[in-house]
């Protein structure tokens, strides 16, 4: 994993000074340097600069740092790229038989090489996570490539002929002639959908991202984007035997698959049904090879003393994380957070991402990592198993099922009311998330003949891929890539994506069993405790000591009369919300975001207004 970024200008009218150019491609890069600090460089020919910052995972040696540049008569091909591709053997005996040549060990070299000799259409073969782009000096294109599904993000602007582009949205607002700018549109986001974003867009005035599942040229006549991978539907071919059987084939390569590097490889394990999936079958692998696995698992100080069951998290996670050290010869860290280091990291968190995000949710998973990464450089999550396979209670609460509006925020009320009466009236939250919703719906790849709920769960499983996902996997990477850390997602494998996709919901959950089909493809795999165990998601502190230090913060913010979020929100509302006592069973986003996340989440917005001079 990497960080990229750069620019282009085909009108030539920006790039005259090399010296100066140089030294804005390497300022551009130095924003993202916490994505790796392992090599760094730039490229700049006369209508194009690339800048990358480097983590070693794979082709250790020099010859693999990038910008990667390769020539094939009088043209030049020049990449810079953020990512893993776990089909690389296979793609190299093809271009070998065609006449190329290695001289590095790099997946860099495979996707150049692939960009040479199929164009475009190379990024249909590739296997993983990605964002890259490549500076095509035959076509005068610079091309910006993404990966399926939204793993790795790939911001960029277009001012007067000018493209900007960045892993992360400072290292576009580096650019000098690029401007951070929150305006309403921004702020309607904010109160509204996120921590989620609507598929494309930065939140920022001006601000894009390359859609999933796309790429987009920038050349002459401006700038196009092209999908190269959507969804389909068809009548699922096989028994729920079958099915099960293919879906464990499919688990395993994929897992196995993302083994693949240079350097040690740990999981992430949590207890949970999906993480226990993951590490059994890393395990596994590593223990063929005379291995063993690092794993990782996290909690906050105090929480078993303080823990509140709900329908959304009804338990702790520990017992189940020794019950799977019984079972797996692990080499096992238990994690722990303190509440001010949690609060604290909030801000961090939003420097992350540019923007408020999932609040403490975001803030542990970046300490988390960073704790992580002093012992490994590459980790495995089970990061979308939830979506894939009908894990979350919208999938089967009948108030969520029917609810007309994005199922994870049925209530954005809550949201509204802390806003002050001209905000209100002026962003309009309500019709704006309604707008999105159908726009999503509308783009629904139905089957034909569906009807009634089958048709509403095939709904909701697109609503949950094309919007939520993608929250929780730009959540994965920009945490961990805060400390240099490459997450890798397994169940995320386009493979299993598309075959669970036209798998029936009954066959997903069969006898109402949540997530009952991943369940039976694991027999054997886990101890039955585990493998039978009721979901239970990413873990949150309980501990009153935290929400003590967001209600003295959140009060410090609303009696200073310069702070921005003021200008925003209404004073009594906020002042009703620090007094109540905290709701942890009534989430208004996901399961995990009640009114202490709330609390929190408006410290992050006051900070991201400061910061960005709104």
């Amino acid at each position: 994993m990497c960080g990229i970024t750069g620019f282009a200008d085909l009108n030539g009218s920006f790039l005259k000074n090399r010296e100066e150019n140089t030294r804005l491609l390497q300022k551009m890069r130095g924003t993202i340097a916490h994505r790796g600090g392992d090599a760094a460089g730039e490229y700049l020919a006369q209508n194009v600069g690339l800048a990358h910052a480097r983590l070693t995972i794979r082709g250790l040696d020099a010859a693999s740092d990038q910008p990667m540049i390769r020539r094939r008569g009088e043209d030049g091909f020049a990449i810079v790229y953020n990512g893993e591709i776990y089909n690389t053997d296979e793609i190299n005996r093809g271009l070998e038989q065609r006449g190329y040549r290695f001289l590095t060990g790099s997946d860099t070299e495979t996707i150049l090489y692939a960009y040479m000799e199929y164009g475009a259409d190379c990024v249909r073969l590739l296997n993983g996570i990605f964002a890259f782009a490549i500076w095509d000096s035959a076509k005068q294109a610079l091309f910006l490539f993404r990966d399926r599904v939204g793993v790795k993000p790939l911001f960029y602007t277009i001012k007067d002929g000018l493209l900007v582009f960045g892993s992360e949205p400072k290292a576009v607002f580096a650019h000098p002639l690029i401007d951070p700018v929150i305006d309403d549109d921004s702020l309607r986001k904010v109160f509204s959908v996120l921590p989620a974003r609507t598929e494309g867009d930065g939140v920022f005035k001006g601000l894009k991202e390359i859609k999933y599942g796309c790429y987009g040229v920038f050349d002459k006549s401006g700038f196009h984007e092209r999908r190269y991978w959507q969804l389909e539907s068809a009548p699922h071919p096989h028994s729920y035997p079958e099915t099960a059987e293919h879906l464990r084939s499919l688990i395993t390569s994929a897992v196995r698959a993302q083994m693949v590097s240079d350097v040690p490889v740990c999981s992430f394990l949590s207890g949970g049904l999906d993480s226990c999936i993951v590490t059994a079958i890393a395990a596994e692998y590593l223990c063929e090879r005379g291995q063993r696995l690092n794993t990782f698992s996290f909690d906050f100080t105090e929480n078993d003393r303080y823990f509140k069951a709900s329908s959304f998290q009804p338990e702790q996670d520990r017992p189940y994380v020794e019950e799977m050290l019984k079972h797996h010869s692990l080499n096992h860290t238990f994690l722990e957070c303190e509440q001010a280091e949690l609060a604290d990291c909030l801000y961090k968190a939003a420097d992350a991402k540019d923007m408020p995000g999932m609040a403490d949710v975001d803030a542990s998973l970046l300490y988390f990592c960073g704790e992580v990464k002093k012992h490994n450089k590459v980790t495995l999550t089970g990061e979308c198993a939830d979506e894939i396979f009908g894990g979350y209670p919208w999938f089967h609460r009948p108030e969520f099922i029917n609810a007309d509006t994005f199922p994870w925020s049925v209530n954005i009320d809550v949201r509204e009311s802390l806003l002050n009466d001209g905000t209100a009236k002026r962003l309009n939250i309500k019709e704006y998330v309604h707008g999105i919703y159908k726009k999503t719906l509308a783009e629904v790849p139905y089957l034909d003949g569906e009807s009634g709920i089958l048709r509403r769960q095939r709904e909701i499983s697109y609503l949950n891929l094309k919007q939520f996902m993608t929250t929780l996997l730009w959540r994965m990477d920009t945490m961990s890539m805060y400390s240099a850390l490459e997450a890798r997602v397994p169940f995320a494998d386009h493979r299993i994506i598309e075959y669970m996709w036209n798998v029936p919901f009954d066959m997903k959950c069969p006898r109402g069993v949540v997530k009952g089909l991943l369940r039976d493809s694991a027999k054997g795999l886990l101890p039955e405790r585990l493998r039978l165990r009721k979901k239970s998601p990413y873990p949150k502190t309980y501990n009153p000591k935290y929400e003590g230090i967001l209600k003295e913060r959140l009060t410090k913010i609303i009696n200073d009369k310069g702070a921005p979020l003021n200008a925003i929100i209404d004073k009594n509302a906020a002042e009703r919300l620090i007094n109540s006592p905290a709701e942890y069973g009534r989430p208004w986003f996901g399961q995990l975001m009640s009114s202490p996340q709330m609390l929190a989440y408006l410290i992050q917005v006051n900070y991201w207004l400061e910061k960005f001079n709104y």
